[in-house]
């Protein structure tokens, strides 16, 4: 498939009135079309980080990409000592499909955001028609979290700069290093442009607050495990081959005895695996849709 983006996405927010706010979403594709993807990102990221690895679809399927409650666009509260836990994405994206969607939809997403899809096809399987999970975070059967606990990812988060005096400086600054040492320059700058907004100030900062971010990679209240079971769809999950968060070794043989769950390990990738692997996130999303 011709990786060369040529459809620029339509941004738009949908009122989400029980949920509280707006979610802010990219969509690519046909507008008369129904919705045939719904992409999730990333803890930290948004929906334009994935924009020139989803745009190729649009030739010929719908996708939409959304900013989780806390990033992006999105204003869907983010109040850290309120908060319910990742489950408020499962409801939230569950809220979206009512809203958007007219019948059964392929559930694809990121790290956080694959998980979160996990946890929507699990309370409604009726909404999912299908699932593709790139890295999400699963943690070892039986493995439980206690976000009292010290929590490196947490405290990383909590000393991430959040302010820049514009965003091509906050691109100098990540060119190269940390996370996006394996990404694009395109996906370094669709990072930033959707995870920067302006500030009175005439500077630049995070549209994830530190301090979201580091709460969720504390918080985790749901049964990864039981979600699988209760899922009714065919699953794909691409793990990445160095620093995968799908600890799923112990289970995958209970999974994948199912004959709905298909589980590969991609060479040569990190938990980034969406960014190093463009061309198989597209190539996986269209065979998957077509089934």
């Amino acid at each position: 498939m011709d990786a060369k983006v040529d459809f620029e996405p339509r941004s738009r927010q949908v009122a989400l009135p029980t949920r509280g706010g707006k979610m802010a979403l990219l969509d690519f594709g046909p507008a008369d079309r129904p919705i045939d993807i719904v992409f999730s990102h990333a803890n930290g990221f948004n929906a334009r980080t994935y924009r020139s690895i989803l745009a190729p679809l649009a030739g010929s399927l719908r996708v939409v990409a959304i900013d989780m409650r806390g990033h992006g666009g999105s204003t869907l509260p983010a109040d850290v000592e309120t908060r319910g836990g990742w489950n408020d994405f499962r409801d939230d994206l569950l809220a979206f499909l009512d809203a958007e969607t007219q019948g059964p939809v392929v559930l694809a997403g990121h790290s956080m955001g694959g998980t979160a899809s996990l946890l929507a096809a699990a309370h409604a399987p009726e909404r999912v028609k299908a699932l593709v999970l790139f890295d999400p975070v699963i943690f070892a059967m039986g493995m439980a979290r206690d976000p009292a606990n010290d929590n490196p990812l947490a405290e990383g988060a909590l000393r991430r700069r959040a302010v820049f005096p514009s965003k091509a400086a906050a691109v100098e600054a990540y060119t190269g290093r940390g996370a996006f040492r394996s990404w694009s320059a395109e996906q370094l700058a669709d990072y930033v442009e959707g995870g920067f907004r302006e500030t009175d100030a005439g500077e630049v900062t995070l549209t994830c607050a530190p301090a979201w971010e580091a709460s969720n990679f504390r918080t985790h209240n749901y049964d990864v495990w039981s979600a699988f079971r209760a899922t009714r769809c065919p699953v794909r999950i691409l793990r990445a081959a160095a620093g995968s968060t799908a600890r799923l070794d112990e289970g995958q043989a209970e999974l994948e005895a199912t004959g709905r769950f298909r589980i590969d390990v991609i060479p040569g990738t990190s938990h980034f695996l969406p960014m190093e692997r463009p061309e198989l996130v597209r190539e996986t999303l269209v065979a998957v849709a077509a089934g």
